[in-house]
């Protein structure tokens, strides 16, 4: 009734005036990934963007909630970031990894926002007011990127600055939830500025289900406060542009004694001179955290493990691209160095471990496309990378597309590898009673993938479909060392991953109404058993309503049962929730906001510990923005 109640509202709502254009319209299909902001390159595979607008229509806190429809992109634990320990905070595409490293590099402006140590993902550093657009592509089907974009790139564009514009806003809803979130932006002839700064409280939820709660239990909840700067300067020839992005967190994870702290920033800047491109950056962390025991009735903890993390990231690129009337030519190459070292300080000895070190890597690439006729292209791409740890590995790719009017068939295969990180390397660490080891003796993974796909497109209908097949060798996971009351795994080369699987997305306009529907089936078998963390369905579908005034929108996100390890002994059971988000002009310049996540407060869980974890309850915010300038 929810749905259709808005569906009528909407169709009902006062038509368009003969010769006017639709306020919603169907973006065109996008067939290049933007390796800088004004340098892409094209791919035979699709690549899903993400508007301002429909950024907007999502009710999410951070920006990995509202990113959850678009399918394939899954949550490590199925956890939201707003109570998600930093360590678990990785995401992976079409089912393809089963743990928070992800397999997913992910970019704001150009700059890595991957941690340097491990690899998952603050999402609180991205203000998603900020943001123009968010393009996601799945596999290894471009040159551009290295190991870390084994399982595909997400790539996240701030705007570019404006004449004297002005936001804030300030919200606040259950859970505690109070955040305050402001930007600037202006033009001084060919410099351009844009800065922002948000500031989050929460008290959190508990994420013990109430019949299992012992005294030991608190909510989670967390405090951040993050600062963003941009300086642009746009010459007749050259174009410079230098930002720096710091977040500063306090958490609660679930317990009276388990809690963490972090910071992490990433500094760097973009060159530009015609088809040439240079980048280079430097990212700095420190996570400090306290694991603890709880025993069977969760009414006695105690202290285990003191932890600081502290690790750095240098690296660069440089690339060249130069087209002719048929022909795209990209050159490029690129180094990052990761440090780290994790100090564990072990309360019951006093011994103290500091388990640390280095990894260093390089890659050249060389990527291209050509017209063969007038509805035909190819691409093809060859990539090297090594390290200092010896890895040495050749990815080749190619594919295919072919287009007709509104129709566009393609394919592409390729084949991709991902070195181990640091945590993997060397952190032990603790979720709950289960300890998880390190292993500096892992070796990369490798993977083959292919894929195949259609693509139609008229003024009013968007549909995609892509199958794919990917299959890695040496997959790192979580190995089983025993169970009881005190489990204890650790990272292993588990051996050989297979996925196999299809992706739809549909939209369809109706005059200020649209329809998006996303779905994904994977099949990902780990030798003999299910992957851990893959849901084998997922879904999500949307209508949203833009009138000059209002947008509205509701919408509903599904996922099939997951394992939550390696033996396939813990089940996360299938759910599905609703969500409802609506912003309406008050004034000039002034807009109200309501946003309501897991509507009918759905209980669902998202991990074990061995003690099973929940996800987030119905969260409901209200909030004023105002705007001013351009």
């Amino acid at each position: 009734m929810f749905f259709l109640a808005l569906t009528l509202f909407a169709l009902l709502a006062p038509g368009l005036a003969p010769g006017q254009q639709p306020d919603l319209e169907i973006e065109p299909v996008r067939t290049s990934i933007t390796v800088r902001e004004t340098v892409e390159a094209p791919s035979p595979s699709y690549v899903t963007a993400f508007e301002a607008e429909m950024l907007e229509s999502r009710p999410g806190v951070n920006i990995d909630d509202r990113l959850r429809d678009i399918p394939g992109f899954t949550l490590f634990r199925r956890a939201s970031s707003l109570v998600a320990h930093p360590t678990t905070q990785g995401i992976s595409l079409r089912g393809i990894g089963s743990s928070a490293a992800g397999r997913t590099l992910v970019l704001y402006d150009g700059l890595p926002l991957n941690d340097p140590f491990g690899g998952w993902v603050y999402w609180s550093r991205v203000n998603p007011d900020a943001l123009e657009v968010v393009e996601v592509s799945r596999g290894a089907s471009t040159s551009a990127y290295g190991d870390r974009a084994m399982g595909g790139a997400v790539s996240m564009f701030t705007r570019i600055p404006d004449a004297r514009r002005m936001w804030i806003a300030a919200e606040g809803g259950s859970a505690g939830i109070a955040e305050t979130r402001g930007g600037y932006s202006n033009l001084f002839g060919k410099f351009g500025v844009s800065a922002f700064a948000r500031g989050l409280r929460s008290e959190g939820y508990y994420v013990v289900e109430e019949h299992l709660r012992g005294s030991t239990d608190r909510k989670a909840g967390v405090d951040f406060l993050v600062g963003d700067l941009r300086l642009d300067y746009f010459g007749d020839k050259n174009r410079v542009t230098f930002k720096t992005n710091a977040v500063a967190e306090q958490r609660i994870n679930g317990t009276r004694f388990r809690e963490n702290s972090s910071s992490l920033g990433t500094t760097g800047g973009h060159f530009q001179r015609g088809g040439l491109a240079a980048t280079a950056y430097h990212s700095r962390g420190v996570l400090r955290g306290t694991f603890s025991f709880v025993n069977g009735t969760r009414s006695f903890e105690r202290v285990t493990l003191l932890q600081r993390v502290v690790a750095e990231d240098t690296g660069g690129s440089v690339v060249w691209n130069r087209g002719w009337k048929s022909v795209n030519l990209i050159l490029g190459a690129d180094t990052h160095r990761s440090e780290g070292t994790s100090r564990d300080t072990v309360t019951s000895t006093g011994f103290i471990r500091r388990p640390g070190g280095r990894l260093w890597q390089q890659g050249t690439f060389v990527q291209t496309d050509f017209a063969v006729g007038p509805r035909t292209r190819v691409y093809g791409g060859l990539r090297h990378d090594f390290s200092d740890r010896g890895n040495d590995f050749w990815s080749p790719r190619g594919g295919v597309a072919f287009s007709e009017g509104p129709r566009r068939w393609r394919a592409s295969a390729y084949r991709s590898f991902r070195s181990p990180t640091l945590n993997e390397f060397f952190r032990q660490f603790r979720v709950g009673n289960t300890t998880t080891l390190g292993n500096n003796g892992l070796i990369p993974e490798r993977m083959v993938g292919f894929d195949a796909g259609f693509d139609w497109h008229l003024p009013s209908v968007l549909l995609r479909t892509t199958a794919f097949y990917q299959e890695i060798e040496d997959l790192i996971g979580n190995l089983t060392l025993s169970l009881g009351a005190l489990p204890v795994r650790q990272r292993s080369n588990l051996g050989r991953a297979v996925g196999r699987g299809v992706e739809f997305e549909l939209q369809k306009t109706v005059r200020r109404v649209r329809f998006e529907g996303a779905y994904l089936y994977v099949d990902s078998q780990l030798n003999s058993v299910w992957m851990p963390q893959t849901a084998r369905h997922q879904g999500s579908f949307q209508i949203l309503y833009s009138a000059e005034k209002t947008l509205l929108s509701a919408g509903i996100r599904s996922s099939a049962l997951q394992f939550e390890d390696d033996l396939n002994l813990f089940i996360l059971p299938g759910y599905a929730t609703v969500q409802f988000m609506a912003k309406r002009r008050l004034a000039h310049g002034i807009s109200g906001v309501l946003a309501i996540e897991n509507a009918f407060n759905r209980t669902f869980l998202v991990g074990f510990s061995p003690t099973p974890t929940i996800g987030g309850p119905r969260l409901v915010r209200v909030g004023l923005v105002w705007e001013s300038g351009s």
